[in-house]
């Protein structure tokens, strides 16, 4: 049963993690329409700015999921230089359940805004008049698949306690990167 929760999630965010580099290059593309535009035509889009900003944060949403199931975020490894074993595990599923905690949280204050949004129809400033619940659901989408993802994770550190074989992991290195 567990398997199958783990594998669900990671596929989920697997397809998140691929949405979200296809709407950076829809981001690049629109801005490199626009330079053309603007400097071969002498025109513009005039939605340009507006849309990348929206995109800048449904990017940012999606991936979040993917970047954790990756271990791409920034992580304070200390602790893990000072425990072995079961021990960086269980370490591990508290951090794991700290997150997914606070995701669930985030989840529900992110509905609530993106749902204020549609109740009162509001519509962005800008030429285009966006209805801003569109970018705004990004948001509680991208936070529920990461509260997602941190049960996977979760799920997965109880399977390897589980299974007795615990394998010993170098800490990672304090330089830049994996």
């Amino acid at each position: 049963m567990m398997e199958k929760i783990i594998r669900w999630c990671d596929r989920i965010t697997q397809i998140f993690g691929f949405l979200a580099g296809f709407m950076m290059l829809i981001g690049l593309s629109l801005v490199i329409m626009e330079v053309i535009l603007r400097s071969v035509f002498n025109k513009t889009l005039y939605i340009t700015e507006e849309y990348s900003g929206y995109l800048m944060v449904a990017i940012t949403f999606m991936a979040l999921a993917y970047t954790l199931k990756e271990k791409g975020h920034i992580r304070m490894t200390f602790l893990h230089g000072l425990v072995k074993g079961r021990a960086r595990i269980v370490l591990d599923m508290y951090s794991y359940l700290i997150g997914f905690v606070f995701f669930a949280i985030i989840t529900g204050t992110t509905y609530n805004f993106f749902w204020d949004a549609v109740v009162t129809q509001s519509r962005s400033m800008q030429i285009s008049s966006t209805y801003l619940a569109v970018p705004q659901f990004f948001m509680p989408l991208g936070c529920f698949v990461i509260t997602l993802q941190f049960l996977a994770e979760f799920l997965r550190s109880v399977m390897v306690l589980r299974s007795g074989a615990v394998i010993e992991q170098p800490v990672e290195s304090n330089t830049l990167g994996r």
